[in-house]
C-alpha cells in the first residue's frame, strides 16, 4: 500500500474514510433487515385487522438522539483530521506551485522553476498553490491530497511521501478544453539524491545557463506553453509554431480580418497582447505573459520560437 502522507495524517485521513463508510453500512443493513423483517411479520395475512400505533416516546428519543450523535461524532472525527492536515511541520521544504490553463509550474525557494515536482522522501513537503486564470485543483491519488489553487489568492497544504517513485498529479477540476491534459509527475527522491539535484539545479540557475536545454526552449516548457502549441506541426488549442515565423496568417482583430506577416514584433505582442491579433479559426483564450515574464524572457521566448523551422 502506498503511505503519502506521514504516519499521523495518513492514518487519519484513512481511518476517517473507514469509520465513515462502516457506520453507513451498519445502517442500511439494519434498516434493509428491518424494511424485509417487517414485510413478512405484518403482512396482510398476518393482520388481516390493522390498528393504529400512537408512538413510543423512548423509542423516538432513540432514533433521534442516536443518529444525532453518530453525525456529530463524523464531523469532530473529520475536523481533527482536517486540523492535522493544515498544520504544516516546522522545516517543510516549500514549493510554489502556478496552475495555469493546462500546465503545472513548480518554483522551489532557490528560484528554480521545473515543470514537474521533484521530492526529497519523508521530508515534510508544504504547497502553495495560486491560480493564472481561472480555478484548478492540484491532486495527488497515491498521496490522498487535493486542494484548489485560485486566481487572486494563495492555498497551501503539506504531505510527506514515504516511498520512492513517480506518481501522477492531476486537475481535478474542469478547467477548460484541455482539462484532461493537465498532467505531470512527482518525483520522489532519496535525500541525498534530491539534494545533490537540488545543489546542481541551483548552481545552473546562478550560471543562467541551462544545461543541455536551451533557455528559450526551457523557458516555453516552464510557461506552458506546450498545453496548447505545438513545436511539430500539429494544430492544438492553439496553431503549431513549427514554421511559423516568416509566414503570412490571418488574423482577427476587433471582430475583422486581415493578413499579416509574422516578425518579432508580432511573436512579441502575442506574449504581451495575445487577443490583440488572433489567429482565425482558434479562441482567444492565451494569457498574457505581462508582468509575468521579464523582458528577457520575452526576448528568450521570441528568438526560441523564430528557431522552429
Amino acid at each position: 500500500m502506498i503511505r503519502g502522507l506521514t504516519g499521523l495524517s495518513d492514518e487519519i485521513v484513512q481511518n476517517i474514510f473507514l469509520y465513515i463508510a462502516v457506520i453507513s453500512v451498519s445502517i442500511l443493513v439494519l434498516i434493509t433487515f428491518l424494511m424485509i423483517y417487517f414485510t413478512f411479520r405484518y403482512h396482510r395475512r398476518r393482520n388481516p385487522h390493522p390498528e393504529d400505533i400512537h408512538g413510543n416516546l423512548w423509542l423516538e428519543i432513540l432514533w433521534t438522539v442516536i443518529p444525532t450523535l453518530l453525525v456529530l461524532s463524523m464531523f469532530y472525527y473529520g475536523w481533527t483530521g482536517f486540523h492535522a492536515l493544515k498544520k504544516v511541520p516546522e522545516g517543510a521544504l516549500k514549493v510554489k506551485i502556478t496552475a495555469r490553463t493546462w500546465s503545472w509550474l513548480f518554483e522551489y525557494e532557490n528560484g528554480l522553476k521545473e515543470t514537474e515536482l521533484t521530492i526529497p522522501i519523508e521530508k515534510p513537503i508544504h504547497l502553495q498553490l495560486t491560480s493564472q486564470d481561472v480555478i484548478h485543483s492540484f491532486y495527488v491519488p497515491a498521496f490522498r491530497v487535493k486542494q484548489d489553487a485560485v486566481p487572486g489568492m494563495t492555498t497551501s497544504l503539506w504531505f510527506r511521501a514515504r516511498d520512492l517513485g513517480t506518481y501522477d498529479v492531476l486537475c481535478a477540476e474542469y478547467c477548460g478544453q484541455q482539462h484532461a491534459y493537465m498532467l505531470t509527475k512527482v518525483r520522489v527522491l532519496s535525500e541525498e539524491e534530491f539534494y545533490r539535484w537540488y545543489e546542481e539545479k541551483g548552481k545552473e540557475l546562478q550560471m543562467k545557463k541551462p544545461v543541455g536545454v536551451p533557455l528559450g526552449e526551457r523557458l516555453f516548457q516552464e510557461k506552458g506553453c506546450m498545453a496548447c502549441h505545438s513545436v511539430d506541426g500539429t494544430p492544438r488549442v492553439g496553431p503549431t509554431l513549427k514554421g511559423l515565423f516568416g509566414k503570412t496568417i490571418v488574423v482577427m482583430t476587433e471582430g475583422k480580418e486581415r493578413q499579416l506577416k509574422v516578425d518579432e514584433d508580432y511573436l512579441r505582442k502575442s506574449l504581451l497582447e495575445p487577443n490583440a491579433d488572433v489567429v482565425k479559426g482558434f479562441p482567444p483564450i492565451m494569457p498574457s505573459q505581462k508582468g509575468v515574464s521579464t523582458e528577457e524572457d520575452i526576448t528568450e521566448l521570441v528568438r526560441y520560437m523564430k528557431e522552429l523551422k
